[in-house]
Order: structure tokens, then sequence, then C-alpha cells
């Protein structure tokens, strides 16, 4: 039987929600680091990626596309109880770290580069990152990771090619 909105059901059911949310929001204990949670959390899955096996582009994309909507929902319900991209949201990061390292080539020194390329656009939100902050809810705390993660994978991949090309 479905609960009514505003009964204690209802109540009990949205408290574990809100509770899920915050755990995904946070990636476990990664938003409770006490020193930079977003960037512990980029270099745990930067890690992570230099580890794992390549994927190819299909998966990596359905990644994107599945994180994505996860951190919307997950950052957008963790915002209400924990404020607008409050420090322990950091299931953005997952989103744009995932975008950083989209097909491009496995290997500890690739993560590296994608987790500091990251980063430096993550911090300067280059055009139309600061903008995006300004979008409602989960949208807003996760936009802007998406659009340094853009300008992080195609840095790492000019750097890729810039390199190549000196070995030649």
């Amino acid at each position: 039987m479905p609960s009514v909105p505003g009964s204690p059901a209802a109540s009990a059911f949205a408290s574990r929600v809100d509770r899920l949310a915050c755990l995904v929001a946070a990636l476990g204990p990664c938003g409770f680091f006490p020193v930079a949670p977003a960037s512990f959390a980029s270099f745990v899955l930067a890690a992570a990626y230099a580890f794992l096996p390549p994927l190819g582009a299909i998966a990596d994309g359905v990644a994107i596309v599945a994180t994505t909507t996860v951190a919307i929902w997950a950052a957008g319900r963790a915002e209400r109880i924990w404020g607008h991209d409050a420090r322990r949201i950091v299931v953005d990061e997952a989103a744009g770290m995932t975008i950083t390292l989209f097909f491009l080539p496995p290997g500890l020194l690739v993560a590296l580069a994608g987790f500091f390329a990251f980063r430096v656009f993550d911090v300067l939100k280059p055009f139309p990152g600061r903008r995006a902050e300004g979008l409602p809810g989960g949208y807003g705390v996760v936009t802007d990771d998406v659009i340094a993660g853009i300008y992080a994978n195609l840095t790492v991949r000019l750097a890729l090619v810039a390199f190549a090309s000196i070995g030649r």
C-alpha cells in the first residue's frame, strides 16, 4: 500500500532516500576527508582508473551517462541537507573524472595527468563553468565538473599528441 505524503511512512522513506543520497554524494568516506575532500575523491577515482582494465568507448560512454545522472540526483538531494555544493558533496568529481578519463589510454601517468588537469579546470572554472554553478539543484553542483572534465580530457589528449610528436 503506497504511503500518503506527509505520513510517517512517507517521512521514513524520504529519510532513508536522503541518507542514501548523502552516502552517494559523499562517495562514502571521501567527502568526509579532512583536507580537500574534492581533490581526495578525484585522486581516488584517478587511482582506480589507473589500475582498472580499459572498458572501451561504449562502456566509458555508458559510465559517463550513469555517473552524471546519479551525481545530479545525489547532489540535488544532499544539498537540501548540507547546503549548495557543500564540501562533503564530491560525487560531482566522479562525473568530472569519468569525462576527464574518457577513452584515454590506461596507465598511471595518464591517470595522474587527468587528475591534475581536472583539478586545475575544476578550480579555475573556465567558461561556461562558473556560470553553470548557478543552475538549480544537482545540475548546478555537477555541470561545472562536467565542463572541467571536458577541458581536462582535451588537455590530456593534446598533451599525449604533443609528447608523441616529440618522440618522432
